[in-house]
């Protein structure tokens, strides 16, 4: 359980924030890093203080021809979104928005998005989060300010610790600046539904559909329908549309255009279908020809699945005991994205000798107290 938080703490900069980080490594003061409040939070069994980048907020610079944008931490996703919506372009990881399954308030901020690399169902097609991050300013648990990469792929020499700050949830550092590659928004976009399959029949689907020229930008299955999204412009949406037929035939179909596709989308990205809060959820990385064979084995615990990225990632919801979710997962990696109870046992998979070896080198460089969302990780 989330122990009481007595102090809140919002830097207007970043010469605030160093100051703070360096007087709270010096007395080994525990912070929970927060962007938005609308992500995983540490279960603390001790007093702590929250450390918020809400006020670093603002687009620095944003340049469509060049199709990149640089905005504080703090800043709101649906500011960013609006600002590129006015040029046609995107965010084009569509990264989830995690209020609806963890039931949280706040406002998702751009520093949140990459801290946890959030990425949605186009994933399959132009990569991650970390894949558009072009640089980075961040303070570390000593307070010291540090800029890595720029605006453009070619100035990222030496180590690209943007890479490593994304998906590191705020145990490394503090975001206070990114810098990140936008893409055009797509014309338009159709999904294809495949009613009435196995999930076994669904990876073959997704298999046959990403390894084909059709250009596939989102896979996804729950409720008995394997879901495939096709997106670019009008006349090519439509040539693909007739190619389909040929190259999955199935005997029932539907289809879903534009405005209502996207709804889909966003309702699959952000799990409107696992919205119990009392129903522990996890979430699972896997190679995709192996979803087949953890998937079935995580219903046999008893529970729901669903799918995304062509099988790599799959959503598990059941009162399961956690041993034996992570034993059905295999090689996978599982995360235990919600549950009620105090006595859950770690919510990230443990690490491998060699991988725990190099984790607790790279805290110790960055974070040398442990004051950093700790707890987070490794509780």
């Amino acid at each position: 359980m989330l122990a009481s938080v007595e102090t809140v703490f919002a830097p207007a900069d970043e010469l605030e924030l160093s100051a703070f980080l360096d007087e709270a490594c010096k007395t080994a003061n525990a912070l929970h890093i927060m962007g938005g409040g609308t992500r995983l939070k540490p279960s603390f069994p001790f007093e702590t203080t929250t450390l918020t980048t809400r006020r670093l907020s603002g687009i620095v610079t944003y340049e469509p021809g060049a199709m990149t944008l640089i905005a504080r931490a703090g800043t709101p996703v649906e500011e960013i979104e609006a600002a590129l919506a006015i040029e046609g372009q995107a965010l084009a990881f569509e990264p989830m928005d995690h209020r609806t399954v963890l039931s949280t308030g706040g406002v998702p901020t751009i520093g949140g998005v990459v801290a946890t690399n959030a990425s949605g169902p186009r994933r399959v097609q132009i990569g991650a989060c970390r894949d558009h991050l072009l640089g980075v300013r961040f303070a570390d648990g000593r307070g010291r300010i540090i800029k890595n990469g720029g605006r453009v792929m070619k100035n990222v020499t030496g180590l690209d610790l943007g890479k490593l700050l994304c998906g590191s949830f705020g145990t490394l550092g503090v975001l206070t600046e990114v810098a990140i590659k936008t893409l055009p928004a797509p014309e338009s976009e159709l999904s294809v539904g495949f009613n009435n399959v196995s999930v076994s029949e669904a990876s073959r689907i997704f298999q046959t559909a990403l390894a084909s020229p059709m250009e596939i930008s989102g896979a996804a299955f729950r409720s008995g329908t394997a879901w495939l999204r096709i997106e670019g412009r009008s006349k090519q949406v439509k040539y693909r549309r007739e190619k389909i037929f040929d190259l999955l035939p199935h005997s029932n179909i539907d289809f879903l255009y534009d405005v209502v596709s996207k709804d889909l989308w966003s309702r699959l990205r952000d799990l409107h279908h696992f919205n119990d809060p009392q129903l522990p959820l996890w979430r699972i990385l896997v190679k995709p020809t192996d979803a087949s064979i953890v998937a079935s084995a995580l219903e046999n615990l008893g529970g729901t699945v669903s799918l995304d990225w062509g099988g790599g990632l799959i959503w598990f919801a059941g009162q399961a005991d956690p041993l034996e979710v992570r034993k059905a997962c295999g090689t996978g990696q599982a995360l235990l994205m919600r549950n009620e109870s105090p006595f859950c046992g770690p919510r990230f998979a443990p690490e491998g000798e060699a991988v725990a070896r190099l984790s607790k080198a790279l805290r110790n460089q960055f974070d040398p107290a442990a004051i950093l969302n700790r707890g987070l990780m490794d509780s």
